[in-house]
């Protein structure tokens, strides 16, 4: 038996995603690299309303300057909800603050979800640091019109 999407309630929705996106147990399993030589950070976003990645989401990966917030970026996802490129990598990858941008009232509005206007998740923007520049970072986005989560990932 299935059940909607809709008529789940925010939490179970949250659940089956992070279970949908968990490694299989055959990836668990693989060896890890022996070096690795630097970290990256990566993104993907998962329209939670739909139970779809969501394709084309504009997304500004930012870093702080002065008072305020320089873009370093702007990318898109593709059909998976990821970016191709990681935002960061190798050289680039360095300590600091930085914040992404999803730009997800225009994904909603694109799909044709009634929205009031202004809509009430715009612009996503998600803060956080990178204390390891040698490790992996993913910084996913779960969200629908009314609501996001978001998890440190590897």
């Amino acid at each position: 038996m299935t059940m909607p999407i809709s008529k789940l309630s925010p939490a179970a929705v949250v659940l089956c995603v992070l279970a949908w996106a968990a490694p299989t147990a055959q990836a668990q399993q693989a060896p890890a690299p022996a070096v690795q030589a630097s970290g990256r950070l990566t993104t993907h976003v998962l329209d939670t309303l739909s139970g779809k990645p969501a394709a084309g989401v504009r997304i500004s990966f930012e870093a702080p300057q002065g008072e305020g917030w320089r873009v370093i970026k702007t990318v898109t996802t593709n059909a998976d909800g990821r970016t191709d490129q990681p935002l960061l990598a190798g050289e680039a990858m360095a300590a600091g603050r930085y914040r992404i941008v999803f730009h997800v009232g225009e994904h909603f509005a694109r799909l044709g979800v009634p929205l009031a206007d202004p809509p009430f998740l715009d612009r996503v923007p998600v803060e956080f640091a990178v204390a390891d520049p040698k490790g992996n970072y993913h910084v996913p986005l779960l969200v629908t019109p009314w609501s996001y989560a978001t998890y440190r990932g590897s």
